[in-house]
């Protein structure tokens, strides 16, 4: 068989989600797949699981290995793979049945480097499993949707919605550049990189305007819940510029955009780790964009006007923006937590029978005082 898209799965730890996410791939309408489940040193029963779908499904090839992290395990990966596209699914994920199908069918009719289309992000209630679903544009300007277009030449195009697994890349293509995740260990992000690679590299590239792919976010475990991973982004960052300046061209083509898609992730961060970190993440970051600015590598054009005046504030006063954007939105959420605790103890106590039965006694000489009341009232109109 004639691997059209090899689907490359990161493995570890996700024995919760794994079934759901194993299923939508394996019933792909698309047949000619490959699904490559690379194992990175899970302890839980994720090996199993995938053992299982492997023994029905010779599409299944199972790498198992000791944990080297994401980036690791997505280079093994697409080292194997021999389709002529490559897909990536995160295993607490899961996509439509049809997707595959579409992508390849419209990759091929355009001869593209990279097509990729919009999601859904979603949550489900814990409770009764039902699924709230956020759509996700990957381009909010509606411009590019539906056309080929050259991203190494169109550096705008970096502000799509970073992803890497809502679409499809040719595999030669990945190759003929060696693009491929950043191996740091223990880091998180790394598909930061391989997204630049691609944008920087790729020639005909179309974005849909099609929601496919299934992206969770009420995994606990997942790295953009982690409070305590406080420079992972910082140093994909590091990674992404020594990427870029290899080649000046590039380099000058793209700084611009590198500091604003730069500026966007170190906010996600700051929103993300906990309150404990945050002044000396500001600091750090602040003398980043400083440097930035002296070297000549942020344009203000690129910004919005409210992303352009808060980052001169930071890169101006970091001790002034962390009392603005953190002390203050601590004391709203301590103040948030405490109102929701009082909400519950009150719901506790309401719903207890001393209440009621106090309730119930509270109310009769309110309705005896009532009574006289217009009793009086009555008499007096006599």
């Amino acid at each position: 068989m004639s691997v059209k898209v090899s689907i490359i799965l990161p493995i570890y730890n996700v024995e919760m989600y794994l079934d759901e996410c194993l299923e939508s791939v394996k019933r792909q309408t698309l047949k000619e797949i490959e699904i490559i489940c690379v194992n990175d040193g899970s302890t839980d029963g994720s090996l199993s699981i995938i053992k299982k779908y492997a023994q029905d499904d010779p599409r299944f090839i199972i790498i198992d290995k000791e944990n080297g992290g994401y980036g690791k395990a997505m280079n093994v990966g697409l080292d194997r793979a021999s389709g002529e596209y490559i897909g990536i699914v995160e295993p607490d994920d899961f996509v439509p049945l049809n997707m595959y199908e579409d992508l390849y069918r419209i990759a091929c009719e355009n001869d593209l480097d990279m097509v990729k289309a919009d999601f859904y992000r979603f949550t489900r209630d814990s409770e009764n499993g039902d699924m709230s679903l956020v759509y996700n544009h990957l381009d909010r300007t509606d411009s590019w949707y539906g056309r080929v277009f050259d991203p190494s030449s169109e550096p705008d195009a970096i502000r799509f919605i970073m992803n890497t697994w809502s679409g499809i890349y040719r595999r030669e293509f990945l190759n003929r550049y060696q693009i491929r995740h950043n191996e740091t260990p223990g880091a998180s992000f790394q598909d930061n990189g391989f997204f630049f690679q691609t944008f920087v590299r790729a020639k005909r590239a179309m974005i849909l305007k099609r929601p496919y792919y299934m992206n969770r976010r009420d995994n606990p475990n997942s790295s953009v819940n982690n409070r305590e991973k406080v420079y992972c982004m910082n140093i994909e960052y590091d990674h992404i510029r020594e990427i870029l300046m290899a080649e000046p061209e590039i380099w000058e083509k793209f700084k611009y955009m590198y500091s604003l898609k730069k500026y966007h992730n170190y906010n996600f961060t700051l929103n993300r780790i906990g309150d404990e970190f945050k002044k000396e993440y500001i600091e750090r970051i602040s003398r980043e964009f400083k440097r930035a600015r002296d070297k000549g590598e942020l344009d203000q054009s690129v910004f919005y006007v409210m992303e352009w005046e808060k980052l001169q504030f930071l890169i101006r006063d970091p001790e002034g923006f962390y009392v603005k954007y953190c002390l203050q939105s601590e004391h709203e959420r301590a103040l948030e937590r405490k109102v929701k605790k009082l909400e519950k103890e009150v719901d506790i106590v309401r719903s207890s029978t001393t209440f009621r039965v106090g309730r119930f006694f509270m109310f009769i000489p309110v309705t005896i005082k009532n009574w006289l009341k217009k009793s009086r009232n009555s008499e007096e109109n006599i």
